[in-house]
């Protein structure tokens, strides 16, 4: 089945309900700048608040691998998700300092993008059209995918299912697209959790090339 992680969760109540919604992943902007970054105090407090199985994820942008670190090995996120210019060389800084587990995400404008994100050592990819945009990248790019990724940029309640019957990827990520006003909304968390297992149950599993593969 399609993964599914909730990004962007600021208050109580966005954990709230993601614990009703029961995705498999919340995510935490733990970079500076973001409308939706929360400081270390907050993120830890809304952390340790999350359901058991649905995984934390912690994203960060050019941080000291110290820091990122730090979050994976005092147990406060699952997982490290690196959403800015992180080389291998910075992933492999950060592999000598914690055993817990990296994704880097990639925002791929060509099929060579595309090829660099398939070759990262990070333990998971994601493929995203930008910084929390809520911009989808073109998908025919991903004819290129040969390992499992998450799918990010643009994803709604409205195309998610498309776009999990079209790519089949391991798992989607949504911020913007589950929002009314700027706000978390459990009613479009709910579509978006009802449209992804929809989708699921119109594909086989996931054991071949998307169907863009194929596409003109």
């Amino acid at each position: 089945m399609t993964k599914v992680k909730f990004c962007g969760n600021r208050t109580p109540e966005d954990v709230s309900f993601v614990n009703e919604a029961r995705p498999d992943y919340a995510g935490f902007i733990l970079a500076k700048g973001f409308r939706r970054t929360v400081d270390d105090i907050t993120a830890e407090k809304l952390a340790e608040a999350v359901r058991p199985g649905i995984s934390r994820v912690g994203v960060f942008v050019d941080d000291a691998p110290e820091r990122v670190a730090r979050f994976l090995n005092e147990g406060i996120v699952d997982i490290a998700q690196l959403h800015g210019s992180e080389t291998e060389e910075y992933i492999g800084r950060l592999r000598g300092m914690t055993s817990g587990t990296v994704m880097k995400c990639f925002r791929p404008e060509t099929a060579e993008d595309v090829r660099l994100a398939m070759g990262s050592s990070a333990d998971l990819v994601m493929l995203d059209g930008g910084s929390g945009s809520g911009r989808a990248f073109d998908w025919s790019l991903l004819r290129e995918a040969d390992r499992d990724y998450f799918l990010a940029g643009g994803l709604t309640p409205e195309n998610v299912g498309d776009a999990v019957r079209r790519l089949r990827p391991f798992a989607v990520d949504t911020s913007s697209g589950t929002e009314t006003e700027g706000k978390k909304d459990i009613r479009r968390m709910r579509r978006f959790m009802d449209a992804v297992r929809d989708a699921d149950r119109d594909v086989p599993a996931r054991d071949g090339r998307p169907e863009c593969a194929e596409d003109d």
